[in-house]
């Protein structure tokens, strides 16, 4: 039997990570499934996290803000989160991935675990109101 170079068993275990982010990405996708049957729109909730009311709801435009607090998230994709009360600014990747501002470099696959995520990084303190100008 061959001996396994270093290079190959690299290149081998760089296959098997891009196979199985493929797979999570695919199963992330599916998950995110609204009971109509609509992918990749994800689920309203509304719910206490860690003792701080997380909330999520399709908004009413996709874009920028129209002008008003709770217009639609500026890249939410029609979506948008509330940490008690306050807009939580969020955008969707390419991937379908979600991040926030306040986890940034840490995609996840549903707004309700960006508000959860938000919720752990912000360690108690008070979301503070993004400045959309």
């Amino acid at each position: 039997m061959p001996e396994l170079s270093r290079r190959r068993a690299l290149t081998t275990a760089a296959a098997l990570a891009a196979t199985a982010a493929a797979t999570g990405t695919a199963a992330a996708h599916s998950a995110n499934a609204t009971p109509s049957g609509s992918p990749g729109s994800p689920d309203a909730f509304d719910e206490v996290y860690k003792g701080r009311r997380i909330q999520g709801r399709p908004s009413s435009g996709g874009g920028h803000h129209g002008g008003g607090h709770h217009g639609g998230g500026h890249h939410g994709g029609g979506f948008a989160v509330y940490v008690d009360g306050v807009e939580l600014h969020m955008m969707r990747n390419a991937d379908g991935s979600w991040i926030s501002v306040i986890s940034h470099y840490a995609p996840v696959p549903t707004p309700r675990a960006a508000a959860r995520a938000a919720v752990d990084e912000l360690q108690g303190a008070r979301l503070l109101p993004f400045p959309t100008n």
